[in-house]
């Protein structure tokens, strides 16, 4: 089944209820969002010569019009290649090339920089709203194109926090079964609730547009195309029934925010990305009330692998409210997740394998990748973490983040969550150092005025000796991708060059 099907629906049966909205205007009714698709759809596929299977990358920034693109390079048969608007041109020129893109969708600005790394492969550089674009949008409409539910729909291309980025083949099937589970338990969506695309819609804010389609619900996008809360605020003052995906960064920072807004206009502020530490998460809870729920998941698994729902969220008379908080949830209804050798024994940690209808085909062009992530139908995810003994999932760290320190593992998450309870600290991250005693020594380097005295002091009150860091470093920032997470990797390079250089270990 073609993912476009759910639009070609609603733009017959419910043509006139409002589809794509900025900054409070409704740019499209059903009606017009499936017939800017098909009509994109026949230029695709008859002038621009595309054929069924060729890959269209999208770099833009979040406009109603990247649906409107999105949507039609599925109704044409096509698959789609949404890059991160922010990346360097190099680095999109890389994506481009590997996946063979036969042509790009840019945003305005954007498709002279991607000319100057354009590979041989691409035909075609379309301004969107630019003069091709309009021409395009003249053709004659065409019925959406027959897919195999295994077709590939998405190429996701992973951040790329180590080494190049991986393009993981989601299909029209991965894309259904995500949609369905985020109705069935994330956030149940009525005709004409919203969803504001705050987050890139290249990843997780774009994924949860399907299901928003499938049930004639509203996508709406601020005036920046980005996030700003200010805006934010705006879009919740004025639209009743609003939801939004957001990173744990984006949350902190609308919790900051001292602007006034009507949270009774919030049906739910989803977060994902990156686990939110629990004082974040109560701070967040305190000011906006029970609108939250959690999700965890990744690109070869998008947005499901477990669920921390909103009724959990809200359940603070719960004995266990605050450790639940501090999970990923239960496992999400479409698919089965288990803890890799550990026979379901709670409280014992390893990796996290999920399997089920979500999970990506492969690796792009990857076969070697490929094998090692899917093994025996289970994504290895790479992630470590346990479940409590009513199926909770808590999630301990990448596996190549855990620290062993004199042969024993030191899980960097909760040494963070102990040092963000100081009212000092904004923001920290722990990693290890190599040790010639005892393997690795953990370093935390933090942003805030907290004095390393005092932190070491909370470290001692709260967690065993062994675990407490050897040295803490106060720096302005840490180096974050951009989508706001922090760059392990980066901060053990720059740990790495500090250290060579001092040739001590000392607290700072």
């Amino acid at each position: 089944m073609n993912m476009a099907a759910w639009l070609a629906r609603a733009g017959r049966a419910r043509a006139d209820l409002p589809a794509l909205v900025r900054e409070g205007t409704v740019v499209a009714t059903y009606s017009r969002f499936a017939e800017n698709a098909a009509r994109l759809a026949s230029a695709l596929r008859g002038p621009l010569g595309l054929a069924p299977g060729d890959r269209v990358a999208i770099v833009a920034k979040n406009s109603p019009h990247y649906l409107d693109v999105l949507y039609a390079i599925w109704w044409a048969g096509l698959a789609a290649v949404p890059v991160n608007a922010k990346l360097h041109a190099a680095e999109i020129g890389w994506i481009l090339e590997n996946c063979g893109a036969r042509l790009a969708f840019a945003g305005s600005g954007q498709d002279a920089e991607i000319g100057a790394y354009a590979p041989d492969t691409l035909r075609e550089i379309v301004t969107i709203d630019g003069p091709l674009y309009r021409r395009m949008l003249e053709a004659e409409p065409v019925p959406p194109a027959t897919c195999a539910p295994d077709d590939l729909a998405w190429l996701f291309y992973t951040s790329g926090t180590t080494g190049r980025p991986k393009g993981a083949m989601l299909s029209h099937r991965n894309l259904m079964a995500m949609s369905l589970a985020y109705l069935s338990d994330v956030d149940p969506t009525s005709p004409g609730d919203t969803l504001l695309h705050a987050a890139p819609m290249s990843h997780g804010s774009g994924l949860y547009a399907m299901a928003h389609v499938a049930r004639f619900g509203v996508n709406a996008v601020t005036a920046s195309g980005g996030f700003e809360p200010a805006e934010v605020f705006d879009e919740i003052a004025r639209t009743p029934g609003l939801s939004m995906f957001a990173a744990p960064t984006m949350i902190k920072r609308l919790t900051d925010h001292p602007g006034e807004t009507p949270v009774g206009n919030i049906r739910t502020i989803i977060w994902g990305g990156a686990p939110m530490h629990v004082a974040d998460a109560i701070r967040a809870i305190d000011r906006f009330g029970p609108r939250f729920a959690q999700i965890y998941g990744q690109g070869e698994t998008p947005m499901t692998t477990t669920v921390l729902s909103k009724a959990d969220i809200a359940d603070r008379d719960n004995p266990r409210w605050r450790e639940r908080l501090g999970s990923a949830g239960i496992a999400n209804s479409a698919v089965e997740v288990r803890i890799d050798g550990v026979g379901g024994a709670p409280g014992v940690s390893g990796e996290i394998l999920v399997r089920g209808d979500t999970v990506m085909r492969g690796y792009w062009g990857n076969p070697q990748a490929t094998a090692e992530t899917i093994r025996e139908g289970w994504l290895h995810t790479g992630d470590v973490g346990a479940f409590d003994a009513d199926g909770y999932l808590t999630l301990m760290d990448r596996s190549k983040d855990v620290i062993i320190s004199g042969g024993t593992n030191v899980y960097p998450r909760e040494v963070e969550e102990v040092l963000l309870a100081h009212p000092q600290v904004h923001e920290v991250s722990v990693i290890g150092r190599p040790d010639p005693e005892w393997g690795e020594s953990i370093v935390a380097y933090y942003a805030g005025d907290a004095e390393p005295s005092a932190l070491d002091a909370l470290c001692l009150e709260r967690i065993a000796r062994f675990k407490r860091p050897k040295a803490y470093v106060r720096v302005e920032a840490l180096p974050k991708n951009n989508y706001g997470k922090i760059l392990k990797t980066d901060l053990r390079e720059m740990d790495r060059r500090a250290h060579a250089d001092s040739g001590e270990e000392t607290q700072q």
